[in-house]
């Protein structure tokens, strides 16, 4: 049976498509889907790679066309209905010969019955041939193949793992283990399970999907262990997200709701953002995955848009599934520089993740979080990018009883045993990783002095921290500024409800 994208390249075949880059890590799943595609539409398949030179129909080497020149040459003359696949071609794509080889075998072709397929692990096309290339990435297995696989595995041991996934619930939780692999690796994953396990183990598996997925070195699988109730306040912000969070079913689907795209929440460092992104996928039951922009950027041509189209396709496989994206504003600094400082890698990288944003069809819920929104390109701002733009401000009185609430409960201590009211008068500045270091703060002085934590600890703690409202009260009231016309408050009440915060800024100025 084939998959959508081995139907799309069938399709591209049928229309004499002259080049067509196939771009895959899955050598061997890709070649098995042409030569099935060869097979009916009665083409003739030929392979090829540096190494070995031409392998014909019939499975003989031609070992005299492995210069990567002489096969070009050999493909424009061989009068035949046939397919020919370059493996790593990409390599001699900069040079100027190959080029021009190329643009020539790309016009003859089209009155042939011949097609070229470079099968490659790296997009790398030179300008010259953009426009006359055919581009397919081709797509991790789905639910359907994972699910051959797990049946292949199972008959051939037998025994108490055939019986096992005969049950679909037991099937269905095993295959969504492993989505995001390619065929090989859940291969060697269930294999992996069996031998440590005697059976399909969903631990092993995950633990070894989450291994496979770090070594991409862009996106890292994130074990989330917040909880939503050990976010202070940002009410509003919860409510929004508890609605959101039913529109993932399938009954929504029949009511007619689309699936949420994502969020971005910006405001002041340290009050809950990142938490709350963690927590999301706590609440959701959603895997977490976070994709570290500053790594989407290599020191090789083209990798970092690679890079960047390697990690959506993987998000989209796992799906659906949350994409965290941490500071946002600093992994597309330099965005308007682009072509001057790094020939244009952001901007292309930056334009990508932009398209995908807002065309993905694929349930990715998207959480974006920002500390300095002038940075971002009032392009990734507008409507239809983001289901909603949350402005997390400093937190009010009540939110601040609420987090020396929480991180005292965290610590094991009895909140009834402080006077919150006075603390969260004291903290009037304060944001809630603050009101944390408090805490941990009091905690080391009263280990110091080995007696339990108490109020005094934690008021002479608060009179000696500068809290950041004070050193960015500029940018702060910057960033208030641009969210009262352009975002939602995260919070039913905000900072400026205690009628001190605003007049003790514009004092700072």
């Amino acid at each position: 049976m084939k998959n959508k994208t081995a139907e799309n390249i069938e399709t591209l075949i049928r229309a004499r498509y002259p080049l067509i880059y196939i771009v895959s890590f899955e050598e061997g799943r890709v070649i098995n889907s042409v030569t099935e595609i060869s097979k009916t539409r009665n083409k003739q398949l030929f392979q090829w790679s540096i190494t070995e030179g031409l392998q014909t129909p019939d499975g003989s080497f031609l070992s005299e066309f492995k210069d990567p020149v002489k096969i070009l040459e050999y493909i424009m003359q061989i009068d035949v209905n046939g397919l020919f696949i370059l493996k790593d071609y990409h390599h001699y794509m900069n040079d100027p010969v190959v080029i021009r080889k190329l643009r020539d075998l790309s016009h003859s072709l089209k009155l042939t019955m011949k097609n070229v397929l470079f099968l490659s692990p790296l997009l790398k096309i030179p300008a010259e041939l953009e426009k006359e290339t055919a581009v397919v990435d081709y797509k991790l297995p789905e639910k359907t193949e994972l699910s051959e696989i797990v049946k292949g595995i199972a008959q051939n041991i037998g025994g108490k793992n055939l019986e096992e996934i005969e049950n679909a619930d037991y099937l269905n939780k095993i295959v969504e283990a492993a989505l995001g692999l390619t065929a090989e690796e859940a291969e060697n994953v269930f294999a992996k399970s069996i031998v440590e396990n005697g059976d399909f183990n969903l631990k092993t598996i995950l633990a070894e999907k989450e291994q496979i997925i770090r070594k991409s070195g862009v996106l890292e699988y994130y074990h989330a262990n917040e909880e939503m109730k050990e976010v202070g306040g940002l009410e509003e912000l919860k409510r929004w997200l508890n609605k959101r969070g039913k529109a993932f079913s399938p009954k929504a689907r029949e009511f007619g709701l689309p699936e949420p795209r994502g969020i971005l929440l910006l405001g002041i460092p340290g009050c809950g953002k990142s938490l709350t992104a963690k927590a999301i996928s706590s609440m959701w039951q959603l895997p977490l995955l976070k994709l570290d922009v500053g790594k989407v950027f290599s020191s090789l041509v083209g990798s970092s848009e690679e890079n960047v189209r390697r990690a959506i396709a993987t998000a989209e496989s796992i799906a659906p599934c949350i994409l965290w994206l941490d500071e946002m504003e600093k992994g597309f600094s330099g965005l308007s520089s682009s072509g001057q400082t790094d020939g244009g890698t952001t901007a292309r990288v930056f334009g990508t993740f932009l398209t995908w944003l807002q065309e993905k069809k694929s349930p990715v819920f998207v959480v974006a979080t920002c500390n300095n929104v002038k940075e971002l390109p009032p392009e990734l701002l507008r409507k239809g990018r983001f289901d909603e733009i949350f402005f997390v401000d400093l937190p009010s009185k009540d939110e601040r009883k609420d987090i020396f609430k929480i991180h005292l409960e965290k610590r094991k201590r009895n909140p009834k045993d402080f006077n919150l009211d006075k603390l969260a008068d004291m903290t009037k500045e304060f944001a809630g990783s603050e009101i944390e270091e408090i805490i941990i703060s009091g905690l080391y002085d009263a280990f110091d002095q080995d007696v339990d934590l108490k109020q005094e600890f934690l008021e002479n703690t608060i009179k000696t921290m500068v809290p950041l409202s004070k050193t960015m009260g500029d940018q702060i009231k910057n960033i208030r500024e641009w969210a009262k016309i352009r975002a939602r408050k995260a919070s039913d009440t905000t900072w400026e409800d205690d009628n001190v915060g605003v007049r003790q800024l514009e004092l700072n100025k």
